[in-house]
């Protein structure tokens, strides 16, 4: 898996029935979750150009900056007396939907909705405006059916969903391997086995899959079942990076409330530095905000291993979005799309400047 290639001219594919669901995220299920909360704002507390922001995310450890950010009060010390509206969602689609019809104005996101939703809008509904993490995916298998990536070859391999993030990387994996699928159907040298991150592990106990290519927590949950690691993504990657999730906001919430927006990304900048340098205090508190979410909290046993793969970074490794969506053209699941505007970066990078932080770099895909 290469770093990104220039985007070269429109080039036509034919767009199956299966594009709706193209460019899904890593998440469990598709709809919203009945969870909205306001969090506490500090009396006397000044307001800036907006009462409210609606943030959204998912109750996911790829999406911790926005879990410890809103658990921890650090997104919402920045916003002074502007409160947060938080709802989180089990799937892109249902986050895309929300951020078009303005129930959200920014949002933690995978990059291939955040790819499908800029190209279906013509790149008029939404802007990436920051990095959140990176990792966080691996090939799990069962140990007594699979030794060697060779092994795969014959076998049952789940992914999270037809076009989603993970799925068009082992797609991509298996392109590069020389060997054939089908993308749509998931037949051929392997047999890619769409299935719903909370069905995965019980698939994997059946028999019905040999391993998964998934994000966390779904890898490690299969890990402490029994399953083996046979590759981590992120060594597939230069420098092994590559973006899981992404903040974008609406077009139209950052051109009103530009202020707003840069104190999101504060907190965001700075809820990271208070993750990577407090690792353990951080894990407890994702996991507790997962417990409100879910009523449930993850076992020491997945999280612990969960929350070590997965790198908390500002940075939107725009390269490697760039490479995501080329992977999914190969894969014939997507018109090349223009990606040029995508990116505003200028609000984070002030951001960063204040705080004696590098700036980051938009892969020639800002806009102007």
């Amino acid at each position: 898996m290469s770093a990104a290639r220039p985007l070269t001219t429109l080039r036509t594919i034919a767009v199956t029935a299966a594009l709706p669901l193209l460019l899904t995220a890593c998440g469990y299920g598709s709809n919203a979750t009945d969870d909205d909360k306001q969090t506490e704002v500090a009396a006397g507390a000044e307001k800036l150009s907006a009462d409210e922001v609606k943030i959204g995310y998912f109750p996911n450890l790829t999406h911790g900056t926005a879990l410890v950010g809103v658990q921890e009060g650090l997104l919402q010390k920045e916003l002074g007396g502007t409160r947060i509206k938080a709802s989180t969602f089990n799937a892109g689609p249902s986050e895309m939907e929300a951020l078009n019809a303005g129930s959200i104005d920014i949002g933690w996101i995978g990059p291939s909705p955040a790819i499908n939703g800029y190209t279906k809008s013509n790149g008029k509904n939404l802007r990436i405006i920051s990095g959140s993490a990176s990792g966080g995916v691996k090939l799990v298998v069962n140990p007594d059916r699979i030794k060697t990536l060779d092994d795969l070859k014959g076998k049952k391999i789940a992914t999270p969903q037809l076009g989603n993030t993970q799925d068009v990387a082992f797609l991509n994996w298996i392109a590069e391997k020389g060997w054939k699928v089908d993308a749509e159907s998931g037949k051929g040298d392997v047999s890619v086995v769409r299935t719903d991150n909370k069905i995965t592990p019980d698939a994997y106990k059946s028999g019905s899959v040999d391993g998964a290519w998934v994000p966390e927590p779904t890898a490690s949950k299969l890990v402490s079942e029994g399953a083996k690691v046979l590759l981590d993504e992120a060594d597939l990657w230069p420098d092994k990076k590559f973006v899981i999730t992404n903040i974008i906001v609406s077009q139209s919430f950052l051109k009103e409330h530009p202020d707003v927006v840069e104190a999101v990304l504060r907190g965001s900048v700075k809820t990271n530095e208070w993750i990577n340098a407090n690792p353990e205090e951080a894990k407890a508190s994702a996991n507790k905000a997962l417990e409100e979410l879910s009523g449930k909290a993850l076992p020491a046993d997945v999280i612990d291993p969960a929350w070590k793969s997965i790198t908390f970074l500002d940075d939107p490794l725009a390269r490697t979005l760039d490479a995501e969506a080329e992977h999914a053209v190969k894969a014939g699941l997507l018109e090349k799309p223009d990606l040029k505007g995508i990116y505003d970066l200028a609000p984070l990078n002030k951001v960063l400047r204040a705080e004696g932080k590098d700036e980051v770099d938009d892969a020639g895909l800002g806009a102007e």
